[in-house]
């Protein structure tokens, strides 16, 4: 905690903090994301790869970026503490999962900086089930959680291949907006400001992305997020990259993909 606050007191507005959030207890079918942030940070500091993102922006010692570490937190629900403390500095959040879960609390803190806030997430799930295996906070439930408070007014979701007959009921109920695979990648999305990204790993498909604990083939590729991510053309106020568990990678494939994925946003975060 001594050395969290003492980073706290080093952020300024408009600054990015960059936290890891090892939690993965919400997850069904198997645990793992835990271990996700410590792995995404070894991997941006590989030796076979630099810092830079691809708009020329190096975000090693980027005076605008500041890696708080993991949040110090006592249980799920007091996850939205440490980040208020963020916020209340007046920077932004991009942090580091652990399960998908992680993302109401997360976002439930944004929500009281930010009205109308819009959420971007890259998914082959939609996580809207409104309860799932008798947990409410499930892994598979973040996105019923936050629509049904009222914390953002527009939900996109993009690379949906999962939807059960109970997921399109919530869809219908809470007016989400879903681009489904099947029917291919929307060619733009209209994206409203202020905008929060939720990246899921398994958003890829399962042959770039095999450290992921759901394997749904006939996902995106990693150009298809980059592109993505690359055309997002309004600040980005927070984000999160979820849903990595390193005990089913292979040779530190997805770490990389995942420290691919924290340098674009980070850059575009910071030119925001």
């Amino acid at each position: 905690m001594p050395a969290f606050q003492e980073k706290i007191g080093r952020l300024r507005p408009g600054m990015v903090a960059v936290a890891g959030i090892p939690f993965d207890e919400y997850s069904s079918f198997m645990r793992g994301a835990a271990a996700a942030p410590e792995k995404i940070w070894e991997a941006f500091h590989s030796g076979s790869a630099n810092t830079f993102a691809e708009d020329g922006t190096d975000i090693k010692g980027h005076p605008a970026i500041l890696n708080m570490g993991p949040l110090p937190f006592e249980d799920y629900q007091d996850i939205s503490r440490p980040v208020e403390q963020i916020l209340a500095a007046g920077a932004r959040l991009l942090s580091l999962g652990g399960d998908h879960s992680i993302a109401f609390p997360v976002i439930r803190a944004h929500a009281r900086y930010h009205e109308k806030l819009t959420i971007l997430q890259l998914d082959a799930h939609s996580d809207l089930y409104d309860e799932f295996e008798g947990n409410r906070y499930s892994h598979a439930c973040p996105f019923a959680r936050i629509m049904e408070e009222g914390l953002a007014a527009r939900l996109l979701q993009v690379g949906i291949r999962t939807l059960t007959a109970h997921q399109r009921e919530q869809v219908e109920r809470f007016g989400v907006e879903v681009h489904e695979m099947q029917h291919g990648l929307p060619r733009t999305l209209h994206l409203e400001a202020p905008l929060y990204l939720s990246l899921d790993m398994d958003v890829l498909d399962p042959a770039f992305a095999p450290g992921i604990s759901h394997y749904e083939p006939g996902g995106l590729s990693i150009r298809d997020v980059l592109n993505i991510i690359h055309a997002i053309d309004v600040p980005i106020i927070g984000a999160d990259i979820v849903e990595f568990n390193p005990r089913r990678d292979i040779n530190g494939m997805t770490a990389m993909v995942a420290a691919k994925f924290l340098r674009e946003i980070l850059a575009g975060m910071v030119e925001g």
